[in-house]
């Protein structure tokens, strides 16, 4: 089953913020505490660390894309076993 990516809350008070740039890219491996992306929000641009391992199968929200509200999902995740190929071909 593919993880979904989700566009973090990195403060209590986050609505929306932009995705400044994927340092990852489509077919790269992906290991807890890899930084994934930079997010900047109203305050500051941070980094997103990944939490779950696997390929970087599908990036949905590109580079430079601004308010993308909280829990949007950015990009999906083919664990072991799964063809990330299929996962993007799958996409609503």
């Amino acid at each position: 089953m593919a993880i979904d990516i989700l566009m973090p809350a990195l403060s209590p008070t986050m609505e929306k913020g932009s995705l400044a740039k994927w340092l990852k890219k489509v077919g790269d491996e992906v290991r807890p505490g890899d930084i994934i992306a930079e997010i900047e929000t109203d305050k500051a641009t941070m980094e997103f660390e990944a939490v779950e391992e696997g390929i970087l199968a599908e990036i949905l929200v590109a580079e430079g894309t601004q308010d993308v509200q909280v829990n949007t999902l950015l990009a999906r995740l083919a664990e072991e076993g799964e063809d990330p190929s299929a996962l993007s071909a799958s996409s609503p």
